[in-house]
């Protein structure tokens, strides 16, 4: 059982928005609002801050230059981390019902693993707070330099801990991302919509299985 972090073992839509807002100094109107965030979430931090910026440059802004723009892209993720690494779990939780699920998997001796794009070392201290109930075999983010889901080559260390078949496994997540990260390698999809991402974009992506809340996942992993 591979489980995505955020957005489905996880609510952080509120820590990860206040750490992105007091990065980009904006506040009001100008700051970008829950669901703004919420749609930008799933591709990386980078890929978050990318779209945070080019929002609040807005279209009529005169593009700036590549190099230029991905100095800032650097500069602002950097910013974005130290300041979301300072505080990562203030209003941060295990969605409704998810806690029970684990702890029955648990005892039914399915073994349990996070793959997730949000940075491996972050990855770690959120869930040595929130998860560590539970004998997780994996526990794996994005390293520097590394794979992104739904790269195959992001599920690779996962696996190799889990040391099975990716026909074993099934890839529970609230994104296409999710999904497609799971058809890349075999594994079995089911897509969640209570997380970040609208229940059509789940739709699309034909997951094995969709589920609306947590008590129907057992049903679905079996």
């Amino acid at each position: 059982m591979i489980f995505d972090l955020d957005g489905t073992l996880l609510d952080s839509l509120d820590d990860i928005r206040d750490a992105l807002v007091a990065t980009l100094g904006v506040a009001g109107d100008a700051a970008p609002d829950r669901d703004t965030v919420r749609r930008w979430i799933g591709g990386g931090a980078r890929e978050l801050v990318a779209h945070a910026l080019a929002a609040r440059a807005g279209a009529a802004t005169v593009p700036a230059a590549e190099a230029e723009a991905e100095m800032e892209i650097d500069a602002t993720l950097a910013a974005f981390r130290d300041r979301y690494h300072a505080a990562p779990v203030v209003h941060s939780r295990l969605y409704d019902g998810v806690a029970e699920v684990l702890d029955a998997l648990v005892a039914a001796g399915r073994p349990l693993a996070v793959l997730t794009n949000k940075p491996h070392a972050l990855t770690q201290e959120i869930a040595a707070i929130v998860l560590a109930r539970w004998p997780w075999r994996a526990i794996v983010g994005q390293r520097p330099g590394g794979p992104l889901k739904p790269d195959p080559a992001a599920a690779a260390p996962v696996l190799d801990a889990l040391g099975v078949d990716p026909v074993a496994c099934v890839m529970v997540g609230d994104s296409d991302i999710d999904v497609h990260a799971a058809r890349a390698v075999g594994m079995r999809a089911v897509a969640v919509s209570w997380g970040f991402r609208p229940r059509d974009e789940l739709v699309a992506s034909t997951p094995d299985a969709l589920v609306d809340a947590p008590h129907e996942l057992l049903a679905a992993l079996r």
